[in-house]
């Protein structure tokens, strides 16, 4: 916050001097900088972000698009995408790509194959944004390291491959997505990068969460949250609290745990996020159907597909749906859940997303309970274990 008030006085003293190419190229520093601090103290997706990205762009491109200032369209696109607008966000990956392979230029190739990797992720699109995100390996060069983190404001590398891994683990490797995303987390600890550290306990935990891992998912959890505590991240913190929510519900703190989820998903719709939301959304649906709340974990759930339908986010779109279908079938109306089924293995199919296509097994409702010695139940809900090997 320091750091975004000091770019802040520098505009206002900027603004005072004549309009000419050298402001313009100060401006562009200081609004660059200050989109990366903002996208870490007030989130990727806050509207005071986008104001320092939209204003960056403006003079990135009135100066000739210079190559020094690729994180430019990058941290445009991670806006956009965080807002839900992803056909916004894919136009500016695909116009940063072309840019920087006219140019050869490696930084913005690297940033440019990160960016659509990621954001086809989300969009469901497995198969093509496994091929991207492997380019960020393929093209990364350890002795740019530096210039690359200072480009993107996190470690590519680390972040790509933690992205992979939910990639590997939704098209049916388990155990390659649960290496990708160990070795992401072991590369932002040998960096010692707090922002590229958050980044990658964050999306590297989401295949633990999902395979039901609750000793990892804890560790990293705990981890998540005291880096964002410690170097004032609310985006980052948001989410470790949520994955600390679950880790409690399936060591049978239900109560605590749905306390924690619902306090993590706020906070992080409260950054302005859109992107990301159904699948903490969906830990909560979980955590009350075991609580036997069922009419809330159908609220949630049908909360969590109005977002998918909304913002075009159908990664997990399968597992919504095959989720809502198994509260229809167990509140006696089997012809809507068998629909549903249906429309979760198209989704599946369609995506080649062999982890959703085998998922099957019906979570069983616990009680909940104030407090007990730790434990690691049966896995459920949205923890349930789904592929032993590959597929």
């Amino acid at each position: 916050m320091e750091a975004a008030a000091q770019f802040q006085k520098g505009l206002a003293q900027l603004a005072l001097l004549p309009s000419n190419r050298e402001r313009q190229g100060q401006e562009l520093e200081l609004c660059s900088a200050l989109g990366a601090v903002l996208r870490a103290v007030k989130g990727l997706a806050a509207p005071e972000t986008g104001q320092a990205y939209a204003r960056a762009r403006e003079l990135w491109e009135q100066l000739g698009s210079p190559a020094e200032f690729v994180q430019i369209p990058f941290g445009q696109s991670r806006y956009h995408a965080y807002r839900g607008e992803f056909d916004l966000a894919l136009r500016l990956d695909e116009d940063l790509l072309r840019l920087s392979r006219r140019r050869n230029d490696p930084a913005g190739i690297v940033l440019g194959h990160l960016s659509s990797g990621r954001n086809l992720m989300y969009a469901g699109k497995f198969g093509v944004s496994r091929t991207h995100l492997e380019a960020v390996l393929a093209f990364y060069n350890p002795l740019a390291e530096r210039s690359l983190l200072d480009q993107a404001g996190f470690h590519p590398n680390g972040n790509a491959l933690a992205c992979l891994g939910v990639v590997l683990l939704a098209l049916g490797y388990p155990e390659q997505a649960l290496a990708r995303s160990k070795a992401s987390v072991a590369e932002a600890r040998r960096l010692a990068h707090p922002l590229s550290l958050a980044s990658v306990l964050a999306f590297g935990a989401v295949p633990f969460a999902l395979l039901g891992d609750s000793a990892v998912l804890g560790e990293w959890a705990d981890e998540l949250v005291a880096v964002a505590s410690e170097q004032g991240l609310p985006f980052w913190g948001a989410i470790g609290t949520s994955y600390r929510g679950w880790v409690e519900v399936r060591n049978g703190e239900v109560s605590e745990g749905i306390s924690l989820l619902r306090n993590g998903t706020a906070a992080f719709r409260g950054t302005g996020a859109e992107l990301f939301v159904p699948y903490p959304v969906s830990l909560l649906a979980s955590a009350c159907q075991i609580a036997g709340q069922t009419g809330e974990s159908l609220i949630v759930l049908d909360e969590a597909l109005q977002i998918v339908e909304r913002t075009g986010e159908r990664w997990f779109a399968a597992e919504l749906n095959r989720q809502k279908g198994q509260l229809l079938l167990r509140l006696g109306n089997p012809v809507a859940a068998e629909e549903l089924f249906r429309k979760a293995l198209s989704i599946a199919a369609e995506q080649g997303a062999k982890l959703w296509e085998l998922r099957r097994r019906e979570p069983r409702p616990a009680s909940p309970r104030t407090r007990s010695p730790r434990r690691s139940p049966r896995p459920s809900g949205a923890g349930l274990p789904l592929v032993h090997r590959g597929v």
